[in-house]
């Protein structure tokens, strides 16, 4: 077969300047990472790292099989039981990312008769399992409760109704109106699905997410995110009620039919579960950090993420290459991931940065 259409379409990217590769980074290197979803630093922490260890010593590096052969060890029910406690349900479900864990949930729970409603801002892995799905697909204008009424008011012909929304927003670091959503989801009939990727750990007092930070504990059905930001390990998982957790495990094709996730990431995840509930001044000083970086850039966010918008691509891969010529490791984010014309640098806080490195980035990016 001729790939010459693959030349052209390269061709095409490269000449809007938005062409990627893959950039290899080394702890070897004295740069400053403003780029890493690692918001608590867990992922590099001694204690977090030797559970790791530990479990790998005694179970060995792979999965070895799915989670329903023999893939299941004593770490999958501890972390899962660890999770459901956190997050305040009564079970959870853990997937070998969190891109699986939407896949999964969206495909099994929505047939050709439901109806899926999501916000236009929405992380990629949300939308591809609703265009996997067999459902009928809507879209409201990003955080907009009118546009998702209106929507709503037109959908009594459909079986069942699923609102999924992230909660913390990926590219933009704004928080989901989340007790208007469960509101209208309430009159309508429809339940909720929330994506927690960038609000677990990060947001509520505790750190146990939007529910906590809204004061709406139990009140959303399903409730999926990620073990590979915050909690700085690898995975997804899904919490809910006993009842939604078994049809999964029976219905969730991403979850039966894949390896399972490797034992010691497990161990190394519930770790940072007991770091996380035992040691609040660890959420405290990311939440300091933040404020202070806020404080001298002018940029104010609801989160760890912080989004400087340039707007033109050009600019924004200037941007970024004159902060890595400081030391500073800022990635420029540009479409299809953002709109068009809506290029940015995405600086995302951690716990571990130190004082002085926040100062200087924030005044690097300041809004004069």
């Amino acid at each position: 077969m001729d790939f010459n259409f693959i030349d052209q379409e390269l061709e095409e990217i490269k000449s809007a300047r938005l062409y990627r590769e893959l950039k290899t980074f080394s702890f070897s290197k004295t740069l400053l990472n403003f780029s890493s979803n690692n918001y608590l630093g867990l992922s590099q922490d001694p204690r977090v790292i030797e559970a790791g260890q530990k479990a790998l010593a005694e179970f060995g590096t792979g999965g070895e099989a799915s989670r329903l052969v023999t893939g299941t060890t004593v770490w999958h029910n501890k972390l899962e039981k660890e999770i459901a406690s956190f997050k305040k349900r009564e079970r959870s479900l853990v997937y070998p990312t969190g891109y699986m864990a939407n896949i999964g949930v969206i495909t099994a729970l929505i047939s050709e008769n439901d109806l899926l409603i999501i916000d236009k801002l929405n992380h990629a892995s949300i939308i591809d399992a609703c265009k996997l799905s067999k459902g009928t697909l809507r879209v409201y204008k990003h955080k907009d409760m009118e546009s998702l009424e209106k929507i709503l008011k037109e959908s009594e012909s459909f079986k069942k109704k699923l609102i999924v929304t992230d909660a913390v927003f990926s590219m933009d670091g704004d928080i989901a109106p989340l007790p208007q959503i469960i509101s209208l989801a309430k009159k309508y009939g429809a339940f909720v699905m929330v994506d927690e990727a960038h609000s677990i750990g990060v947001i509520g007092k505790t750190g146990r997410g939007i529910e906590e930070h809204f004061g709406l504990d139990g009140e959303v059905e399903i409730v999926m995110g990620t073990l590979s930001k915050a909690i700085g390990a690898l995975g997804g998982y899904v919490a809910g009620s006993q009842k939604l957790i078994e049809y999964l495990i029976n219905k969730s094709r991403s979850f039966i039919y894949t390896t399972a996730l490797p034992s010691h990431i497990c161990a190394s995840a519930y770790k940072s579960f007991e770091i996380i509930k035992n040691e609040p001044e660890l959420l405290a000083t990311l939440h300091e950090n933040i404020k202070l970086f806020e404080s001298i850039s002018k940029i104010k966010t609801e989160s760890a993420i912080i989004p400087i918008i340039i707007g033109d691509e050009t600019k924004a891969l200037a941007k970024s290459k004159e902060l890595l010529s400081e030391g500073f490791l800022v990635s420029p984010i540009r479409y299809p991931t953002v709109a068009k014309g809506s290029a940015r640098l995405r600086v995302t806080i951690s716990a571990n940065h130190k004082r002085d490195d926040i100062e200087r980035l924030a005044g690097l990016v300041k809004i004069n």
